[in-house]
């Protein structure tokens, strides 16, 4: 590729460029000399699975693998301590070092699911930020102005709303800073939440007397619920090692509108293509649902292949289309003393629900069919006497075939 073909493939879905010119330089100077630049991307564990919305970046991580350069996957299991207070209306609750590490073996594992193992380097920042001596901290703190640290919105947010800011917190911006400054990194990727942070570490690179990273920025996607960004406590996620009936599902859930943006953030089809269906789908040349069938089918194929991509389709519309249950749902053998139970109480037997409280929530919002009838009522008892076998379904993927079994009284 020309440098001119190169920046056009790398902006594909990203928001902030800074700047393009330092870039462009950048990789002028790496054609010349044949050094790859060093790109780096930063992730805490603080939670156990990746996501749709972590795989947006990751890609963008791999584009610059096809392009021959070093890539770095920097686990922050220092800063994942600290707690990254970027869009945090109050201290995140500290992680222990034992939580933290199960958490980076598993980021471990999946990242190799976008990224070519072969050509990436992990790296864990407690190597050197778990290394700094008190002496080391001071003069690092040193390199960066207290009104530069209070900047960012986050902060004013809470000092206006007399919301206390933890000291530990002001060092996050700092540590994520040094990571550069420790990695000599060239480019820095981020969600454009991350992009205060990725900039301070382009003047504190320049302290250090190293040439300032280029910062790039990617959107932060938005979950199946069309409304607040992908994240596993808002429950509107799609995880990367969840089933593919699961990813399929959840990815024919969204709305149509939002179909497009995930084609564009988490697929190669070309732009141009992209257009041209948007047109066929606005001219009723074809229907929403099919190209929203081929998203899925994408995603899955990403993450596993192209035949479970396949099996997934047929699984969605055995349920979805032709109003069947899945031909591989679990049996659950209920032991009751009795004909009846609850069916709140049945829920939580076989592993439908978590708790009392959730079956109950499930009946009330309509989420809850026995037989292919949807139940309502949170006081519905189920009689097993005339039929010994039912089909239970919760949500819109979730089954189990209840079999009664006759509990009888043990003997002395």
């Amino acid at each position: 590729m020309t440098i001119d073909e190169q920046v056009a493939y790398l902006r594909r879905g990203c928001v902030d460029l800074i700047r393009e010119e330092d870039l462009r330089e950048k990789l002028k100077r790496s054609q010349r000399t044949g050094q790859p630049l060093r790109v780096k991307l930063g992730a805490d564990p603080t939670a156990p699975d990746l996501h749709l919305g972590h795989v947006v970046v990751l890609r963008k991580l791999r584009q610059f693998q096809e392009l021959g350069h070093t890539v770095i996957f920097l686990i922050g299991d220092f800063t994942g301590m600290i707690g990254d207070p970027t869009g945090r209306s109050a201290t995140r609750p500290p992680l222990s070092r034992e939580e933290i590490q199960a958490n980076a073996e598993t980021y471990k594992e999946q990242v190799f699911r976008i990224l070519d193992p072969e050509k990436t380097v992990i790296e864990f920042n407690s190597k050197w930020l778990g290394a700094l001596t008190s002496e080391d901290w001071i003069r690092l703190a040193a390199k960066v102005t207290v009104a530069q640290i209070l900047e960012r919105d986050d902060f004013q947010n809470r000092l206006q709303k007399g919301i206390p800011i933890s000291l530990h917190e002001l060092l996050y911006p700092l540590a994520q800073a040094y990571d550069s400054v420790a990695l000599e990194a060239d480019v820095e990727l981020g969600g454009t939440d991350q992009k205060f942070n990725l900039l301070v570490a382009r003047d504190v690179q320049r302290e250090f007397g190293q040439e300032p990273q280029v910062v790039m920025t990617v959107p932060l996607l938005v979950g199946t619920d069309g409304v607040q960004k992908m994240s596993k406590s808002y429950g509107n996620y799609i995880g990367i090692t969840e089933p593919p009936e699961e990813i399929y599902g959840k990815t024919m859930s969204i709305s149509d509108e939002l179909m497009w943006t995930y084609y564009e953030l988490l697929t190669d089809l070309p732009l141009d293509e992209l257009a041209r269906l948007r047109e066929r789908v606005k001219a009723e040349e074809i229907s929403p649902r099919d190209v929203k069938a081929q998203l899925a089918r994408l995603l899955v194929s990403q993450f596993y292949s192209p035949a479970e991509a396949e099996r997934a389709e047929e699984a969605f519309n055995r349920v979805f289309r032709e109003k069947l249950a899945p031909t591989d749902v679990p049996i659950v053998e209920l032991k009751l003393p009795g004909h009846s139970v609850d069916l709140a109480r049945m829920l939580v037997e076989v592993g439908l629900a978590s708790s009392m409280r959730e079956a109950r929530r499930l009946i009330e919002q309509g989420g809850v069919s026995i037989d292919g009838r949807r139940v309502g009522d949170v006081r519905a008892v189920i009689n097993f006497a005339e039929k010994s076998e039912i089909l239970v379904k919760v949500g819109k993927r979730r089954f189990r075939r209840v079999k009664y079994v006759e509990s009888l009284p043990d003997r002395d």
